[in-house]
């Protein structure tokens, strides 16, 4: 089992090298012309079989754990660090080999996609090894046994991203996009080093196995402090406020990219990070609570501003924001296995909507809404595709979305209704404790923004979907479906996000309750209905109109984006050219002044040795003349 488990981490790793080293060249000689063209999107063969290949084993291993259900370890060597050693390892689980499951899923379908929407791109070889790499680091992330081996591919994800994200780096947009994510994820990722390190020492040990079992033996403050700075790391990584600002601008990297980190890797780390560790944080019960506040705040602050963006992989990328959040909520008051259940559907109708996007911006050549419209006659297969998405993430019954979303309301619900009681202890096993609740008061902030959270959902996806396939085209091309590559990945992706959802009805807590689910479809109903009935009045005119002023607010995310400018960039750009300044007129004006001195120095010490003879008897014979004189003088 382990073995299979490294090959699915491995395979990614190889298909990168290998295309990073070789990438068109190797394709000439599969193709037995080793000095012919390479063959076009020859990379693709390099990029797709291998995540194929890891597919197939990682459904091996999903199915060998879910027939015989355990923890499965197995350690390739063990590094002797002096104090705490590090196990080089794996840890297969069922929420591993689930998580694993879908990365591959959405990677395969990201990379064939890939083939013909960069089908043009020069360096497409590069492209795929990157996402090739990615995958292969978020797979670490999953099956890894240590948590400092965890932080290995949780950092080498960073990297790609800043990659990924940055493809199209001549456009000074998408540069400037690469490396605000890459800035503000390693601002978090320095607290997450420090609180695995915390822990880690604490226990006497990374492995993580063990770490959950000793958790609720550690003393209070270094569970406390190694959680709070865990979700440090967390919040960079899941985009959740206020480390959240960067995912929006990542939107300026290639739509396939989008998709990659919105539903299976990135993003979801973080999540499957609380979820893996939720032992630990069962143990920190204000970590809940401040996980439950962050939660509350980025999935309703981000349901607004989606609700008010003019770009469509914006609305999809606040989106995102929100709906990691909702798993967040979920794990904050309980529900581990209703939080990792939306994990997973969203990685289903999430890659679906983007890649759904992509071929929406192939045809129309636009990311802004305000340029589609009345594409679903010519579209249908990207059509009926999308609604099934924008329908699982909204939450309208039977898709995938309403089963999960509904799984963490009703949660949240039973935390707020019986005083902040959380889920058992069969949530979390090894948890260290017997009785574990939250604030009253924090359960029912989280209850009541999961409410507000479906009725802005409903309406921004709504809106998206008007917009885009309803009322008079706002654009001068052809409509049609994509290449069969695309619009056809995009239909594959559409069964398991309408279907997935009735994979979890046979875990009694994740079953849909009468209560909670009436009342999610009522809240379903009047945000779905608000906006049809706003955009029904003028199809040809925004819905969002009717935010009235707010909407500036709402369209500029509550203007996080200008106030970190203000109390940060700002300052430090201020500081960075008075350094500047002051290198070179004080250090670089030393540097220089020394050196000129010394020049002038040296010709002056030139004028008594220039190589003339008639010179130096002058000096002999004026110098025999002074010393005579101050003989007879002083005498």
């Amino acid at each position: 089992m382990i073995w299979l488990a490294s090959l699915v981490a491995l395979l990614p790793f190889i298909a990168a090298f290998a295309g990073m080293l070789s990438g068109p060249s190797l394709t000439r000689l599969l193709r037995g012309d080793p000095e012919g063209s390479p063959l076009r999107n020859g990379p693709a063969l390099i990029a797709c079989a291998p995540v194929a290949v890891a597919l197939v084993l990682s459904a091996i291993v999903a199915f060998a754990v879910w027939r015989d259900p355990g923890e499965r370890t197995g350690a390739l060597t063990l590094v002797d660090t002096g104090s705490v050693p590090i196990s080089v390892g794996l840890q297969v689980d069922g929420l591993a080999a689930v998580v694993g499951l879908m990365v591959c899923c959405v990677a395969l379908a990201v990379q064939v996609y890939s083939v013909a929407y960069m089908s043009e791109d020069r360096r497409y070889s590069s492209y795929a090894a990157f996402i090739s790499l990615f995958t292969s680091a978020m797979l670490l992330v999953v099956y890894s046994g240590d948590l400092l081996v965890l932080y290995v591919g949780w950092e080498v994800m960073g990297i790609c991203s800043y990659f990924l994200i940055g493809h199209h780096w001549e456009d000074r947009a998408n540069s400037r996009a690469a490396v605000k994510a890459f800035l503000v994820t390693r601002l978090g990722d320095v607290g997450f080093l420090i609180g695995v390190i915390v822990l880690g020492v604490g226990a006497g040990t990374f492995q993580i196995d063990r770490i959950v079992r000793m958790a609720g033996e550690l003393p209070q403050t270094t569970v406390t402090a190694a959680a709070l700075l865990l979700l440090a790391g967390v919040a960079g990584k899941s985009a959740q406020f206020p480390l959240h600002t960067w995912l929006p601008d990542a939107m300026a990297g290639p739509t396939p990219i989008s998709a990659l980190i919105h539903a299976a890797t990135m993003v979801a780390a973080g999540i499957y990070v609380v979820a893996r560790l939720y032992g630990v944080f069962l143990a920190a019960p204000s970590a809940l609570a401040v996980l439950g506040v962050i939660a509350v705040v980025s999935m309703v602050g981000s349901a607004c501003a989606a609700l008010a963006q003019d770009d469509l992989k914006r609305v999809l990328a606040y989106s995102t924001i929100s709906q990691l959040a909702v798993m967040a909520a979920g794990l904050a008051v309980g529900a581990r296995s209703a939080a990792v259940f939306h994990l997973l559907t969203h990685a289903a109708f999430k890659a679906l909507l983007f890649l759904a996007a992509g071929c929406v911006i192939v045809i129309a050549g636009s990311n802004m809404l305000a340029h589609y419209g009345g594409l679903r006659r010519g579209m249908p297969l990207t059509f009926w595709s999308m609604t099934v998405g924008f329908a699982a993430l909204a939450g309208v019954p039977p898709f995938s979305g309403w089963f999960s979303k509904d799984a963490v309301i009703e949660a949240a619900q039973h935390a707020a209704l019986h005083g902040g009681e959380i889920a058992p202890l069969s949530e979390a096993p090894d948890a260290g404790a017997q009785s574990i609740s939250v604030s009253g008061g924090i359960a029912w902030v989280v209850y009541l923004g999961l409410l507000v959270t479906v009725v802005l959902t409903a309406a921004y996806a709504m809106r998206a979907w008007l917009m885009t396939f309803f009322g008079e085209r706002r654009g001068a091309y052809e409509v049609r479906d994509p290449a069969r590559i695309m619009s056809w990945t995009v239909a594959a992706l559409a069964v398991p996000a309408a279907i997935l959802g009735f994979f979890g009805l046979g875990a009694p807590e994740l079953r849909p309750q009468l209560g909670a689910s009436l009342l999610s479809v009522l809240l379903l109903a009047v945000g779905a209905g608000g906006a049809f009935l706003v955009w029904n009045r003028d199809p040809a005119v925004d819905p969002a109109r009717a935010l009235g002023p707010v909407r500036t607010v709402f369209a500029r995310a509550f203007f996080v984006d200008e106030f970190y400018t203000a109390v940060i960039v700002r300052p430090v750009q201020t500081l960075a050219r008075h350094v500047v300044l002051f290198d070179q007129r004080r250090v670089d004006a030393a540097v220089t002044g020394t050196g000129r001195a010394t020049q002038r120095l040296g010709g002056l010490v030139r004028y008594v040795q220039n190589g003339n003879p008639q010179t130096y008897l002058t000096g002999l014979l004026a110098g025999v003349a002074v010393i005579a004189a101050a003989v007879v003088i002083f005498q």
